[in-house]
């Protein structure tokens, strides 16, 4: 049973289904880590395909079709893969024309997050549609690869007044020594981030937005970094000014994330 499975609207596509989706950009995706045929968050994976549909095709398709598409790859690979969903118009790009919404779903091996602590460059950058999980973000690549050659792990993003928002792959979320802070800025809104929020709110831990600038850091008493890979990767500098470790608040992350319950594609 291979690893790696692509499947095109339920079925295994074909490199003449998939030659013309070589060069398409207008497009959006969720990733998730499925294990043995279940995922926490599914209802948030979901959503956000539901949501980005709209905003980007203005209609969706009933989250029961692509759930049964998610299980259609996932059936035909081994019980523990990761999983991406693409969403696309037949239409293709650079036309405003209709199309039927074709779902690419792909499987390839589990994955797992750097054990860290990361250093994150500051990047003066803002994603286009930032609410939006879309395809062909070449800034992503370009500021990692430039953080990696400055002698940095990663890159974080600074947008235009002054507030970190994002990493490039990562949500950003912050410990002030009594409460979970999350930035206010324009992000995309994570599907393990959302699971974190939720279940903290279960457990009874303080939960705060607000802005926060790379002045403010050295007063932070923790940071992380999240994503579908792990709901907490510590993060122990960003630009000049370094975070302590904060374990406890990693525990609490990564124990939020686990008391959200695993569900059945």
């Amino acid at each position: 049973m291979s690893t790696f499975v692509v499947h095109r609207n339920g079925a295994p596509a074909t490199a003449e289904e998939l030659s013309p989706l070589a060069f398409a950009g207008y497009a959006h995706f969720t990733a998730m880590q499925v294990r043995d045929g279940r995922v926490r968050g599914l209802d948030l994976h979901l959503e956000r395909l539901a949501v980005a549909s709209v905003e980007l095709f203005g209609r969706a398709l009933p989250d029961d079709r692509v759930r049964s598409l998610l299980r259609a790859a996932w059936q035909d690979g081994p019980a523990d893969v990761s999983l991406t969903a693409t969403v696309h118009s037949a239409a293709g790009e650079f036309t405003a024309a209709d199309g039927e919404l074709d779902v690419l779903v792909r499987t390839g091996p589990p994955a797992s997050a750097p054990a860290g602590p990361l250093a994150l460059a500051t990047v003066e950058h803002e994603r286009v549609l930032p609410a939006v999980k879309h395809v062909g973000e070449v800034a992503k690549t370009y500021f990692l690869r430039r953080a990696i050659a400055q002698g940095f792990d990663d890159a974080a993003f600074v947008d235009r007044r002054g507030r970190l928002s994002e990493a490039t792959i990562w949500n950003l979320v912050f410990w002030d020594g009594a409460a979970v802070v999350w930035p206010v800025a324009e992000v995309l809104a994570g599907t393990a981030m959302g699971v974190v929020r939720r279940q903290l709110d279960r457990l009874g831990v303080p939960q705060v937005e607000r802005a926060v600038t790379p002045d403010d850091v050295p007063a932070l008493a923790g940071a992380a970094v999240m994503n579908s890979w792990s709901p907490g990767v510590p993060v122990s500098r960003i630009g000049s000014a370094p975070l302590p470790g904060a374990p406890s608040f990693l525990d609490l992350l990564h124990r939020a994330y686990q008391a959200e319950p695993l569900v059945a594609l």
